[in-house]
């Protein structure tokens, strides 16, 4: 069984930058695809990002030109890098983790998540 716990969350000015950090522990091998998702309260979760194990990613319009993801294999860490922060990026973000076989986006797609970590982004 895979754990997920993320960090690096907080509250910035609009144009600032977070990046937040998601170690896994347990059978990370058996992971084929992780990504970021996000809730903003009163509205459904939204996938942000998501990397495979052969390093393809996959961006939200919203986010493209503005957020990274990445991986560090050698710390089992997920990261996303965010810059030019919206107040619209406000929400609660995830980090999930999926053995699915092919490339997975959405969040039913997902089995394990973490706990979250807040990002507010204030005008």
């Amino acid at each position: 069984q895979v754990q997920l716990v993320e960090s690096g969350g907080g509250s910035v000015q609009a144009g600032g930058s977070l990046r937040l950090s998601c170690t896994a522990s347990g059978y990370t091998s058996k992971n084929n695809c992780m990504g970021w998702f996000r809730q903003a309260p009163g509205q459904e979760r939204e996938g942000v990002a998501s990397i495979d194990r052969n390093g393809r990613q996959h961006y939200a319009d919203s986010v493209k030109g503005r957020f990274t993801i990445s991986k560090d294999n050698t710390k089992n860490t997920l990261y996303l890098q965010m810059n030019a922060l919206k107040p619209e990026d406000t929400g609660l973000y995830f980090c999930a983790a999926t053995q699915k076989v092919g490339f997975a986006r959405l969040a039913w797609e997902y089995n394990t998540w973490g706990q979250g970590t807040q990002v507010t982004v204030s005008s």
